[in-house]
């Protein structure tokens, strides 16, 4: 006879209870916001989140630089990003390099709108760096080719500077 494994995860709030200040109720609030376009509620969430993460902390971490990213905080992302790459390997790694490739790629082509052509390409380069790992060793992660196809973009860039 089969058996099924049902794990219940319990996050205690302040008051030691599943209330409103749970774990759990947090994370799904800063999700919530993430995936509706309130980004600085996600970011909000999301920082007062890590300081009770634990083994969760590099989860929280990805979808804070991500909450950045999406708000158009492309230094902030990047430094999660590229705080948490540092820290994770595999999948996890390449994750967080995708985002942060992401990120350096805007404020690559910020530099340059700005006339910082130094700044500009070694902002490209570093995003291209990212991105060359995560297409090289994990294209299940890039399944639509968004990312070969902004590095092509990059690569185009860094041939005219």
């Amino acid at each position: 006879m089969a058996g099924i494994l049902v794990m219940v995860v319990f996050g205690c709030g302040p008051e030691g209870g599943l209330g409103p200040s749970s774990f759990q109720s947090q994370y799904n609030a800063a999700r919530t916001a993430l995936e509706s376009g309130r980004y600085a509620r996600a970011i909000g969430g999301y920082t007062r989140l890590l300081e009770q993460a634990g083994p969760l902390a590099a989860r929280v971490r990805l979808e804070l630089a991500h909450s950045y990213l999406r708000d158009n905080q492309f230094a902030a992302a990047s430094q999660q990003a590229r705080r948490l790459a540092t820290t994770l390997d595999g999948p996890d790694k390449a994750a967080a390099l995708a985002v942060q490739a992401t990120a350096d790629h805007e404020l690559g082509l910020a530099a340059l709108a700005a006339g910082d052509r130094a700044k500009g390409a070694s902002f490209l380069r570093q995003a291209d760096a990212a991105m060359k790992t995560v297409v090289d060793n994990h294209p299940d992660l890039d399944p639509l080719g968004a990312l070969a196809a902004r590095r092509a973009s990059i690569a185009v860039r860094l041939r005219g500077l």
